[in-house]
């Protein structure tokens, strides 16, 4: 494959990983990127008007988005094309309140955890601060998005001369130990009032305005491409921002066949799913419906349509780690460089069958691109995604995969840039269908 194609899909994927700090963000870029290739935004809160051979999306809660094509065939039986990711990556998320100023004058964020996030990374590195506020303008709720890109706070570790077993053991306290240093006290300012500063300071926007506010910390410093050709990608929210980038390149670089190609990004996937914007919604399985209903189809067609779809469920995989081999399945050991992972799971923690696993190699095989395939070892209960919500939701049949990874769920993950670009070859050749 082209090696220029390739170097530049993976320089374009970093871009939006480092421009999307949030789910929020994660949505904004990909409508921007979905409008730049002709897709029109509709509302959920009004009328459609659909046609052969158009590309619409639609937002929910400005952190899940579901971008789709209209093919040109008989929906009912050519069915669905679906891929489904996520937007949202492990965190802190800055709790509503005051902030929390101690006797000996410093000034600290109150933060929560948010998903499965390995707390030790995120200790002595410059944060900044990124999200939404809900202020209220005209008489209406406005959602304004913000990314204060600037380090703001820190999380200082202690020092080993008072911790003496923090390199042989010992974790964190989530709600003592991980609260982030932002200032110091200033005399005549109250607690509650030093986040508020922040936000004026930076954006504008007074303390009566905001009504309430979803803000994250995430990391000041930008990924980058590493290795002695450069050939890995170290940045934040490559889970799953990367499968993110991946399903929307393919959706608007796949060639128009008879399916209704479909492309959605959830959130709260490391917190369960289940929220409106999640994937235990009803929010694809009821838009799906509106769409053949759009088009003229019956309730006995929209059924025939979902009968006749598949699906792919793209979150990133366990690659085998260089220090820690033996946390892999001695006989499903896939690597960085490998292509993309077709994960299994007996207890159904991920939705792969023998079906979908079949129609996603056979999708490799067109695009040329190796795939590789994953377990957990029988004694390791490995992590869920959006596969069995898909499946159990809409009773598509669902293949459960992703682009192999190093330091899942650290502050900054690692990736083989190549492993990107074949999973997007895959996503596309699976979307022109065979």
């Amino acid at each position: 494959m082209d090696k220029h194609t390739q170097q530049q899909f993976a320089e374009n994927m970093l871009q939006y990983l480092n421009e999307s700090p949030t789910a929020f963000h994660a949505v904004e870029n990909a409508a921007k990127i979905l409008k730049a290739q002709g897709f029109q935004e509709l509302k959920e809160a009004d009328a459609w008007s659909l046609h052969t051979g158009g590309r619409y999306f639609v937002v929910k809660n400005h952190s899940c988005i579901l971008a789709f094509t209209v093919g040109e065939g008989d929906l009912a039986k050519e069915g669905f094309r679906l891929i489904g990711a996520h937007t949202d990556s492990p965190g802190l998320k800055i709790k509503p309140g005051d902030c929390i100023v101690t006797p000996d004058g410093y000034v600290k964020l109150n933060v929560e955890v948010y998903g499965g996030a390995i707390l030790s990374t995120w200790f002595d590195r410059p944060l900044a601060v990124a999200g939404r506020v809900i202020v209220k303008q005209n008489g209406r709720l406005v959602e304004r998005l913000i990314k204060i890109d600037k380090p703001v706070c820190i999380i200082p570790n202690l020092c080993i001369h008072f911790n003496r077993d923090c390199n042989t053991g010992g974790g964190y306290n989530k709600q003592t130990d991980i609260l982030p240093l932002l200032s110091m006290k200033e005399e005549g300012v109250e607690k509650e009032d030093y986040l508020y500063r922040l936000l004026q300071k930076e954006t504008g926007i007074e303390k009566d305005e905001i009504l309430d506010y979803e803000l994250f910390l995430y990391e000041y410093q930008k990924g980058s491409f590493m290795g002695q050709d450069e050939e890995f990608i170290s940045a934040s929210r490559i889970d799953n921002l990367c499968m993110v980038y991946a399903g929307l390149s393919a959706l608007t670089e796949a060639a128009g066949s008879g399916n209704c190609k479909v492309f959605v990004a959830f959130d709260h996937e490391e917190v369960g799913s289940t929220s409106a914007p999640g994937a235990r919604s009803g929010f694809l399985a009821y838009t799906l419906e509106r769409i053949c209903k759009n088009l003229g189809l019956t309730d006995d067609a929209y059924f025939q349509a979902l009968a006749n779809a598949t699906s792919i469920s793209a979150d990133t995989a366990h690659a085998v780690h260089p220090n820690y081999s033996d946390k892999h399945d001695a006989g499903n050991r896939p690597v960085l460089g490998g292509g993309p992972v077709i994960k299994y799971s007996a207890s159904q923690r991920y939705s792969t069958n023998a079906f979908s696993a079949a129609y996603f190699m056979e999708a490799c095989r067109r695009a040329q691109v190796p795939c590789q395939k994953y377990v957990n070892r029988n004694d390791i209960v490995g992590g869920s995604t959006i596969g069995p919500a898909l499946s159990s939701l809409t009773t598509i049949p669902t293949v459960d995969i992703g682009t192999p990874v190093l330091a899942m769920h650290s502050i900054r993950e690692f990736v083989a840039a190549v492993d990107n670009f074949y999973a997007k070859e895959a996503f596309r050749a699976y979307y022109e269908g065979i």
